[in-house]
């Protein structure tokens, strides 16, 4: 599925979309990227395990998480993992370039990804901290969610691998994107 325009006005109908592909596929675990965690919410009581990746304390501002502990508190009481962590395709490679120029590994890797939309880069990325973690099981396809800012509007079937061994990751389908990034 194409959407027309990326951003949150997409938010429903990927959710639909991902969560009737997980279905259909037997898919137990939906991982979604949601700062705020108000995307996640959407997934919460759908009979799958769900992961919601936030941006790491200080993202944003010094010291500071996007996610309320209310709506973190939230999330875990309906069942669902919250993970805020440094990103997989940032993390000390961003603070190389921000210091002292240039470009390293890892945001080459994200720019690359980026060719298919910011969803689809987010969703790989997401996938693999949650596996990292310990969140979701090696070896499983899963659902990934993300979006192109706010909200959702990219959904990937991902066999994710761990960090280590980035590159034995597989997109077996990308569900929906936005077709104008």
């Amino acid at each position: 599925m194409l959407w027309k325009k990326s951003g949150p006005s997409n938010t429903v109908p990927t959710a639909e979309a991902a969560l009737k592909r997980a279905k259909e596929l037997g898919i137990k675990y939906i991982v979604i990227a949601s700062n705020s965690g108000k995307t996640a919410e959407k997934f919460l009581e759908k009979d799958i395990q769900v992961v919601c990746v936030t941006h790491h304390v200080g993202f944003a501002n010094p010291g500071e998480s996007e996610i309320t502990p209310e709506m973190k508190q939230y999330l875990l009481q309906k069942g669902a993992q919250v993970l805020t962590t440094t990103h997989l395709l940032a993390g000390v490679d961003r603070a190389v370039r921000l210091k002292f120029g240039g470009l390293y590994p890892a945001e080459i890797i994200a720019a690359s990804l980026r060719m298919l939309g910011q969803g689809v880069k987010v969703c790989v990325e997401v996938a693999g901290m949650a596996l990292d973690a310990g969140l979701i099981p090696y070896g499983e396809e899963i659902i990934s969610v993300a979006g192109s800012g706010k909200g959702a509007d990219t959904a990937c079937v991902i066999l994710p691998a761990h960090s280590n061994n980035f590159f034995d990751t597989v997109v077996k389908e990308i569900i929906c994107m936005p077709r104008e990034k």
